[in-house]
């Protein structure tokens, strides 16, 4: 280590005018060991500056160099971890705690004590020593600057090393002294011995006369310490009479402290009075009912409004003392508990009077809409009635009942219902149970009424709608239900199953009157107009627009009534949609049990599925039937349903509305897809007759009829896409079907089977510009094209055949290698020869030959498609085509001989002129 403080002040302090005191090798503690050097420094300069600084070694290890210094100034604390055992750990508060492990105890204790050392001398910030041994801090002679030699090998350490000199400078006045001293000598600098040998002498004078001094007041020293003697008597007398005075009060502090310790007591007393008076006015305060309440409780009116504002502000209050936080001992004590019992009492009494109240309103409410109901189908039902007249005048009666005052009334015991599930969930249950068992049996008989008129005017007639015949009286019927209802014990829970028959009965002439609607004889699109499919489209967007708002009100009033949006998730459920109706409810209902449920949505959901059980049968038979009087009311379905889901899953995606549109959409898309499917057949059935013509295939006049009504139904519609994919596989349908037909058909040639198809299908496309069947657009205007111009190539023919022989033969010559003006000298095919043949065909012969041409032509095109001018004119052109060809041939090959044709090509535009307008 002295090596390395050598090498230390040599190669660093040194080149800075500073000298290392004290040196500890250290690592950085937790983490990988890497040495280094704390070193304590001051400067030789003035003012000193004291100085911490880290040393380490170079990366290559030849050299050190300084990293980091720190003033000692800044150094707030020095922990050294324990004071009693050894640590080689130590930590130094500067701006960071910076924590250090040295490589032996002994350097950290001297390079501590260096430390020490350094405050005490140079700083007047003195530096918190913690967990340091008391031996490291002795106060030792102070370090200075100047005691050290200059030399590399001093420093300022404890212990057992060296302790340098201290040095102390004059003050002002010693200096004064000196001079005026040496002033007075003259040879004081030339001749420092003599003036020291005379200081010398007046220092023994002065000694000499110090000595005399004090021998001369040996007198006074006598008097000084008799004066001490006498002194000392008068203390030894003021410390009996202090004895005496402590005597006496050591009796007053006896009887003070009996006064204290009554005092306390008194106190204590006045404490516990204190106490005993908050807690008894605590439990008058929070556990006494007002005597209004109590009686609200017992016997307040639950029918009026008065009346259940009195009854729901006495629950409150009831509540309110029945979940007081006690304190610690209050249950022990006879006045609580039996006050407890009494609410507990109440409690039980004004449920079951709330219980029983609300099921008598529930089952009030039930009857009245009963009676509205059996009133209308009564008046539909009465023998001899004229039925025609009775559905022409409810025609616009397409409505379902409001049961928003019904809705209106109930609200009104929100708050009591939000009591009553939170102090007796087994009534709640009870009550809850018992509304979905009214309200299913009401909106199902309300709803299948409402479905049946929607049916009955979708076909338009009511012979086939059974009478219902078999439905009881309404006196005697409502009576029963009400018996049913209200059950022979005063129960919550009544026998219900009178009602479930009444309800069955209902529902099954209903299901037979919907079956002898779908029994009907299945009618055709070709029978029905435009506007039978606008009727249906607008009684099915009725039903729809009445369902939602029936069950957005209902849902929304459960939420309301039975507080289902207040918390997060409640303690049970009624159960599943399938146990509703079962035992497994009422047994653990009796049991007190809370069903487990995962959410207040849950709940709702359930519920709604049990009272709305019957909504997404209907409509599905609703659908069945408007599919079977036209399968493309499947798209007016469509269109409206996807609405109608869209518009509920913007509103509650998991509400029971969005979850039964939706399934109720999948059945609907079923039949869509259907209807594509039955079209796609029926392509594939069609049989053509094999002796008439064509014409236009059925199926693409299906296609044309199912794209325009798409086209109006689907405008700005959600589901744009499925009628896009529906468009391809029809079109894939139809060309392949098309060019199917024109391959089997005998009578018409196939040319003419494409061509005119093609030509409908294209002009359709055209017209209703269906974005996503661009490509088929332009592969049907190029097949129709194709197909026209072969159809003209192949019925033209050759009409001038024998001069169509003799070319042939001269552009086979030609072809030989015989040179076109040479042609004429052959002899088959000389001027002679050419002239003959043209002879053979004067514009008589022509014009006849168009003409056959012309009716041939007609017998093979539809009037429908109108394309018999567009033919001739194409076969115009083509015979003049050849014309040209035949007068170019004798130009090259007999220049100068003068032949020409006996007719021009104004006499062939005469001709198919003349010929068209005679036809």
């Amino acid at each position: 280590m002295t090596a390395i403080k050598h090498a230390l002040q040599r190669d660093i302090f040194t080149p800075n005018d500073e000298r290392l005191l004290s040196i500890v090798n250290v690592c950085k503690a937790g983490k990988k060991k890497k040495n280094c050097f704390l070193c304590a420094t001051v400067t030789t300069e003035r003012p000193v500056q004291v100085k911490v600084v880290k040393v380490k070694k170079s990366d290559k290890g030849d050299f050190y160099k300084r990293q980091i210094a720190w003033a000692l100034r800044d150094l707030a604390v020095v922990d050294a971890k324990d004071a009693i055992k050894e640590n080689p750990e130590f930590d130094l508060h500067f701006e960071k705690i910076y924590k250090w492990v040295a490589s032996s105890t002994a350097e950290k204790n001297a390079f501590i004590s260096c430390i020490w050392k350094l405050n005490q001398r140079y700083l007047r910030k003195k530096i918190d020593f913690v967990n340091v041994s008391s031996q490291l801090l002795e106060e030792l002679p102070k370090v200075t600057e100047e005691s050290v030699p200059s030399g590399e090998n001093q420093s300022v350490t404890g212990g057992d090393e060296e302790v340098v000199d201290e040095y102390q400078e004059l003050n002002a006045r010693e200096e004064q002294d000196i001079e005026i001293m040496m002033e007075g000598c003259e040879y004081a600098i030339s001749n420092a011995e003599a003036f020291a040998e005379k200081l010398s002498r007046e220092l023994q004078v002065l000694d000499g006369a110090n000595i005399q001094s004090i021998m001369a007041s040996e007198k006074q020293v006598n008097i000084l310490m008799k004066l001490l003697d006498e002194a000392l008597k008068e203390v030894d007398q003021i410390e009996l009479k202090l004895s005496s005075y402590e005597e006496m009060l050591q009796s007053v502090k006896e009887q003070m402290d009996q006064i204290s310790e009554s005092n306390h007591l008194i106190h204590l007393s006045n404490t516990n009075n204190v106490k005993l008076l908050s807690e008894i006015e605590f439990l008058v305060n929070h556990m006494d009912l007002a005597k209004g309440h109590i009686k609200a409780l017992q016997e307040g009116d639950l029918a009026s409004s008065r009346g259940i504002e009195a009854c729901t502000n006495a629950a409150d209050a009831l509540l309110q003392c029945m979940n007081v936080a006690l304190r610690p001992g209050h249950d022990m004590l006879l006045a609580v508990k039996q006050q407890q019992q009494r609410f507990s009492d109440l409690r039980e009494l004004f449920a079951r009077r709330l219980a029983s109240h609300l099921n008598n309103v529930f089952v009030q409410q039930f009857t009245q809409a009963l009676l509205q109901l059996y009133n209308r189908s009564y008046f539909l039902s009465v023998p001899g009635h004229d039925q025609s007249s009775t559905l022409a005048q409810h025609s616009v009666e397409l409505t379902l009942p409001n049961h928003h005052p019904f809705h209106r009334d109930l609200l009104r015991y929100a708050k009591l219902m939000e009591w009553l599930k939170s102090t007796d969930y087994g009534k709640y249950e009870g009550l809850t149970k018992n509304y979905m068992d009214y309200l299913s049996r009401l909106y199902e008989r309300e709803i299948k009424d409402f479905f049946e008129v929607a049916k009955i005017k979708m076909t338009g007639t009511t012979k086939e709608s059974k009478k219902f015949a078999t439905l009881p009286r309404k006196e005697s019927a409502v009576k029963q239900e009400t018996e049913s209802l209200h059950g022979s014990s005063g129960k919550l829970t009544g026998s219900t199953s009178s009602l479930n028959k009444l309800s069955v009965q209902s529902s099954g002439n209903r299901r037979s009157q919907s079956s002898s609607l779908l029994d009907m004889g299945n009618m055709s699109a070709s029978d029905l107009d435009v506007a039978d499919r606008t009727k249906f489209d607008k009684i099915f967007e009725q039903v729809l627009s009445e369902l939602e708002p029936l069950c957005l009100a209902e849902q929304d009033f459960i939420s309301k009534f039975f507080k289902l949006q207040q918390h997060q998730s409640i303690p049970g459920t009624m159960a599943e949609a399938e146990d509703l109706d079962g035992g497994t409810l009422s047994r653990q209902h009796n049991c007190g049990t809370p069903l487990p449920v995962s959410s207040e949505k849950d709940m709702i959901r359930q519920m709604m599925i049990k009272i709305f059980r019957c909504i997404e049968p209907e409509l599905n038979n609703l659908i069945a039937l408007g599919d079977k009087i036209d399968s493309f009311n499947s798209l007016y379905m469509l269109v409206k349903m996807s609405h109608h889901v869209w518009t509920a899953q913007n509103v509650d995606p998991a509400s029971f509305l969005s979850t039964t549109l939706g399934n109720v959409l999948v059945t609907v898309k079923r039949n869509f897809d259907k209807c594509i499917s039955n079209q796609i057949r029926q392509m594939e059935e069609v049989k053509i007759s094999k002796k008439s013509k064509v014409g236009i295939l059925p199926f693409v006049a299906e296609f044309e009829e199912f794209a325009g009504l798409a086209e109006s139904i689907f405008k700005n519609a959600e589901r744009r896409g499925d009628l896009d994919k529906a468009y391809t596989k029809l079109i894939r349908g139809v060309f392949v079907n098309v060019e199917k037909v024109a391959n089997e058909s005998q009578k018409t040639p196939r040319d003419v089977v494409m061509m005119e198809n093609f030509h409908h299908i294209f002009a359709t496309l055209s017209r209703l510009k269906i974005s996503c069947l661009e490509a088929e657009k332009k592969d049907a205007k190029q097949k129709y094209t194709d197909h026209l111009q072969s159809y003209v190539i192949y019925s033209l023919g050759q009409p001038l055949e024998k001069l169509n022989h003799f070319f042939d033969g001269v552009e086979a010559r030609v072809a030989q290698g015989i040179r076109e003006e040479e042609v004429s000298y052959q002899l088959a095919f000389n001027k002679q020869e050419l002239r003959k043949v043209i002879k053979e065909y004067p514009g008589k012969e022509v014009k006849k030959g168009l003409d056959n041409l012309y009716k041939k032509v007609d017998k093979h095109l539809c009037e429908e498609e109108n394309l018999l001018q567009v033919v001739w004119h194409s076969m115009q052109d083509e015979f003049i085509r050849q014309y040209k060809h035949f007068e170019g041939l004798i130009a090259r090959c007999y220049p100068g001989s003068g032949v020409t044709m006996e007719f021009t090509i104004q006499d062939i535009l005469d001709y198919c002129s003349s010929i068209a307008q005679s036809h």
